[in-house]
């Protein structure tokens, strides 16, 4: 999503900002404030002790280029279901993961913000070196050590980007693990490419990919008209379902922050497809090695082919799948009813054992 973010900052953010934020109507916020019955009675106590900061803390973490900060916030107490979400971009931010709070406080379920590093409210070493997959693990792993998150309360949510980070953790570490989500990402960069220049471009009107193919061959990336384009033919169909001016502010403030030097180095400059680091990442036969439970989510007009997310569900051993048919990349927006139920529904099913493998939530 390299260019969506300068556009963002720009026209997009700036109509949010004169239209103002989406607010949720009475009944959806009665329901956020409502407490049900498995809500543990210290959810909302705080856990430090001394002065109170709403649950922020800044974790040092080593790396090969020396120690750096990142930023995590804890919303909510429960001692057996832990939540850290990964962002996506790759180089967005923990901030449109807000909509958790509509959701999973009423449920008891603790999740965890999280910057990665060059993210948000992270350091940013603004050194390309750093921005490489296996690091990015390390630093997942001191997070977790950091925070005491166990394999009894360890929930690992990865979305886009941070899918492919959640899903390499678990390749590594998965001893840690309770229980992994993979949120609308496929585990096969080349078959993304694929998926990206056979399905999702020939939906098109053929003038208008035309055009942007035009602009990708040139390689002038930096042109406007490449995002005029993308934003209503590609944006609003596959990456958030909603009308332009209508996009979430958390959603437009995250994009609007993202690291255009991390996004670049990891996905490559193009919009379809992947030309980084990532450019062959592929574990699709090594998901029968997962046997941590998984929950697999894509949306049916996802940038990722609903029909391999799917797939993951079968291959890995305890695996799960949740297709959201009104979604997109960010199911967690434009199908927040099926995205949300089918995750808490998840979370509760392995805490409490009761998950059955294969199934479609």
């Amino acid at each position: 999503m390299k260019s969506l973010y300068s556009f963002l900052a720009a026209a997009l953010l700036g109509a949010a900002l004169v239209t103002g934020c989406n607010k949720p109507d009475s009944t959806a916020a009665a329901g956020s404030t409502t407490a049900s019955a498995s809500v543990p009675a210290t959810y909302f106590e705080p856990t430090e002790t001394g002065v109170q900061d709403g649950g922020v803390r800044m974790i040092p973490i080593t790396t090969p280029k020396g120690k750096f900060n990142v930023w995590t916030k804890r919303f909510g107490n429960n001692p057996k279901v832990k939540v850290l979400l990964l962002n996506g971009g790759p180089g967005s931010t923990h901030e449109y993961f807000e909509c958790m709070e509509s959701f999973l406080p009423k449920e008891g379920i603790e999740f965890i913000y999280y910057d990665q590093l060059g993210c948000g409210l992270s350091d940013n070493p603004k050194d390309t070196s750093m921005w490489s997959l296996p690091r990015y693990v390390e630093e997942v792993e001191q997070v977790r050590q950091a925070l005491n998150l166990t394999k009894d309360n360890f929930y690992l949510l990865g979305h886009s980007w941070g899918g492919i980070l959640a899903a390499e953790y678990a390749f590594k570490y998965q001893e840690n693990l309770k229980g992994l989500i993979i949120s609308n990402m496929m585990m096969s960069c080349p078959a993304y490419g694929r998926y990206a220049d056979e399905v999702l471009a020939k939906q098109m009107k053929p003038e208008v990919l035309a055009e942007i193919r035009a602009i990708e061959a040139k390689k002038d990336f930096a042109n406007p008209r490449y995002m005029a384009l993308l934003m209503p033919n590609f944006y609003a169909e596959h990456v958030l379902r909603l009308p332009l001016d209508q996009w979430p502010e958390p959603v437009n403030r995250a994009f609007s922050k993202s690291n255009q030097s991390l996004y670049v180095t990891m996905q490559g400059p193009s919009e379809f497809g992947i030309s980084g680091k990532l450019t062959n990442w592929d574990r699709t036969a090594d998901l029968p090695k997962l046997t941590v439970p998984v929950l697999s989510i894509g949306g049916k007009y996802d940038t990722m082919d609903p029909e391999h997310m799917r797939m993951i569900a079968t291959k890995v051993q305890n695996g799960n799948s949740l297709i959201c048919p009104k979604g997109s990349h960010m199911s967690l927006y434009d199908d927040q009813q099926t995205y949300f139920t089918g995750l808490i529904k998840f979370l509760k099913s392995v805490d409490e054992g009761t998950l059955k493998p294969s199934a479609e939530l």
